[in-house]
């Protein structure tokens, strides 16, 4: 399995990332529910433009954060640290996103908070099973 896919079936597999997201000097970090789009490379998530990282992203796109699981074990630790560019979806693509999001988390069925797109420019995974501090690292073209 290439590196890239080692890295797309670990993040299908989860559904939590950490989100941060800053605008001058505002800060903030953010747990959200979120869906993989393997062909645009990208998180779909659901926060209203009214929370902090919401009122964050619409002022500066650029966003990092995790997506990890919780062991206690090092040798076990997996792990992938990301970098993209957050943007409010509508139209076609917001249609297509909400219904990948409603059928992994139904309850989002009954919430009317618009959807974000997180387009990835670099992936870079830990993952201790493959060896201690095995890294690796996907960037867009």
């Amino acid at each position: 399995m290439s590196d890239l896919q080692h890295i797309i079936h670990y993040l299908k597999k989860q559904h939590v990332l950490s989100l941060c997201c800053a605008s001058d000097a505002e800060i903030w970090c953010a747990n959200c529910f979120y869906v993989f789009d393997e062909s645009r490379m990208a998180f779909w998530l659901m926060t209203d433009t009214r929370t902090r990282h919401g009122a964050l992203m619409q002022a500066r796109s650029h966003v990092a954060g995790t997506v990890n699981g919780q062991t206690k074990t090092v040798l076990l630790i997996k792990g992938v640290q990301y970098r993209g560019n957050a943007q409010l979806l509508d139209g076609e693509q917001e249609a297509l996103a909400r219904e990948a999001y409603c059928r992994r988390f139904p309850v989002a069925r009954t919430v009317l908070s618009p959807l974000w797109e997180i387009i990835l420019d670099e992936l870079k995974m830990t993952d201790n099973t493959l060896g201690f501090g095995k890294k690796q690292i996907w960037q867009r073209a």
